[in-house]
């Protein structure tokens, strides 16, 4: 526990099903950790998994004030584990990307005046406009999505402005909807939140903006300019520039704390509120990714986040401004066939032995002699197909290989994906990458060499429990210096090094460079034949 003396910083995250935080003290060290699980301890707003999926299937939402309460009940068990709150010397958070909050007008009055006798779920009672608030898992908006395209001039030159071509989750796409399906409530709300800038509009007792990153998920937002882009407002909402504020760099201090929180709980008055940021963005600050380095997170969908300067968007993936230095980019990648498809594989090929699956990959060279794969069990997202493909050294479709062939086509492919896919968007391995491996499968050194050759750089691996939240304390400590030129790296220096998992074998570029551009050509061709 942090005694008084010792300054200390908080990390939260809103995310999906529950609302964590992390503390760490000025060398980094995690000192208090704590969660509230929505279904479970909150359980009188009746959610699964933290949301209400309604009777369309397609419409997800979650209570505005569930969020509230739980921030109530972490502060008080904070509080009742004897947390000292006056050490703390900034705080910041991410929430779920993607969602929107509509304050009702009359809110920021209230706000402004909070009685610290009271909970906040109590005070902020009748405070919003929409009491649900439509999250990521909402695919609802298929109509505005094409509205939005058709009015910019098409699927990428939206991403050229936004970073991402429309897609249902996205935050002006669900704007777009309310206003049409819900004038009433459009109309009296007088300002849009992300969840992320809702948290911290709570700490700050006033409306937070919406920072750089999160704001760059929302299809509303030019990257490059770092503002609302006019066309895409205009195609989505009327007044919309009004309820939205302007967007803030993700490392602004944007004031103090409260005096409802220095009065209930004995924050310092000195308290700074750092913005708030995005789940993805906050996870690249937790996981101290760098310039020129490529984060693989390896679960039931494989995630690569990436560090770019220049990128270049297209209508696959996403680019997002970069959470922890303004003049930087991060891009994200997401494919959903990961985990389950190589479990497939090895229950089929390797008895269900991870042990057999790893001697049967070492077994076939680097290269698997020419034999490719492409395994999409389920539809892919990138590219949107699916089935299972096999082609021998002659680029021919073959039938089936043999068990080792099979294993290393699997491991190969999806690695080859990555970097392809992560090179179309602007990525360039630069000497000094370094991979970092993080989710399930980060533990089997067999498969780390594979993405160690495949991207011929060494690969590290991060314990990334809570990544989110704990890039949200590490980012409270830079906003804290980032006014004075101090980098995000420098910021963090003291904190625990990812650690050196595998290297690249020898003469690994000089195969895997042909076979990046084969395996373009042959991912395109699949994608082609699934039109017709």
């Amino acid at each position: 526990m942090a005694a008084s003396s010792d300054p200390c910083y908080l990390g939260f995250d809103f995310s999906t099903q529950q609302l964590k935080v992390i503390a760490v003290d000025e060398n980094l060290n995690v000192i208090h950790q704590d969660n509230v699980q929505f279904d479970s301890e909150l359980s009188e707003y009746r959610t699964q998994g933290g949301v209400h999926i309604q009777s369309d299937r397609l419409t997800v939402t979650s209570p505005v004030l569930m969020w509230v309460k739980a921030l109530d009940r972490i502060l008080e068990k904070m509080k009742n584990d004897g947390f000292d709150f006056s050490c703390v010397k900034a705080l910041s958070g991410s929430g779920q990307q993607h969602g929107s909050v509509y304050w009702k007008t009359g809110a920021s009055q209230v706000l402004k005046n909070l009685d610290p006798e009271k909970h906040l779920h109590e005070l902020l009672l009748g405070c919003f406009a929409m009491p649900d608030s439509p999250v990521w898992m909402d695919s609802s908006t298929t109509e505005q999505c094409h509205n939005l395209e058709m009015a910019v001039g098409g699927a990428q030159r939206l991403a050229d402005i936004t970073g991402s071509r429309a897609y249902e989750r996205f935050t002006g796409n669900q704007i777009a909807k309310i206003c049409k399906t819900k004038p009433d409530q459009y109309h009296q709300t007088e300002r849009i939140s992300l969840v992320s800038s809702f948290a911290s509009s709570l700490f700050l007792g006033n409306y937070a903006d919406i920072d750089y990153s999160d704001g760059s998920g929302m299809n509303l937002m030019d990257i490059f300019t770092k503002q609302w882009a006019q066309l895409c407002l205009s195609a989505s909402a009327p007044q919309l520039a009004e309820k939205l504020g302007s967007p803030v760099p993700s490392t602004a201090v944007l004031g103090l704390v409260s005096a409802y929180f220095i009065s209930r709980y004995g924050f310092p008055v000195d308290c700074k509120v750092v913005a708030f940021t995005g789940d993805n963005p906050g996870s690249l600050a937790g996981m101290r990714l760098q310039e020129g380095d490529i984060a693989v997170s390896l679960g039931t969908s494989d995630t690569v986040f990436l560090w770019i300067k220049d990128p270049k968007p297209t209508v696959e993936g996403h680019i997002f401004c970069n959470p922890v230095d303004c003049q930087a980019f991060m891009a994200l990648i997401c494919f959903k066939n990961g985990s389950l498809t190589r479990e497939r594989i090895r229950n089929e090929c390797a008895g269900g032995s991870w042990e057999v699956f790893s001697k049967a990959l070492r077994s076939v060279p680097m290269g698997n002699n020419g034999n490719m794969g492409i395994y999409f069990d389920t539809m892919e997202i990138t590219p949107p197909t699916a089935g299972v493909h096999r082609f021998n050294e002659e680029n021919t479709k073959v039938a089936g290989f043999s068990e080792e062939v099979e294993i290393r086509a699997l491991v190969e492919g999806q690695f080859l994906a990555k970097r392809v896919h992560a090179e179309k968007l602007g990525y360039k391995i630069i000497p000094g990458t370094r991979v970092l491996a993080t989710g399930g499968a980060s533990s089997n050194k067999d498969i780390l060499q594979v993405l160690s050759d495949v991207f011929s750089a060494p690969v590290y691996t991060i314990d990334t429990a809570n990544s989110a939240c704990l890039g949200c304390a590490y980012r409270a400590m830079h906003g804290t210096v980032a006014g004075r030129g101090v980098s995000f790296s420098e910021a963090v220096s003291k904190a625990p090094e990812p650690k050196l998992a595998v290297t690249p074998t020898p003469g690994a570029e000089k195969i895997f460079e042909p076979l990046l551009k084969r395996y373009a050509e042959l991912e395109e061709r699949v994608y082609k034949e699934s039109q017709h």
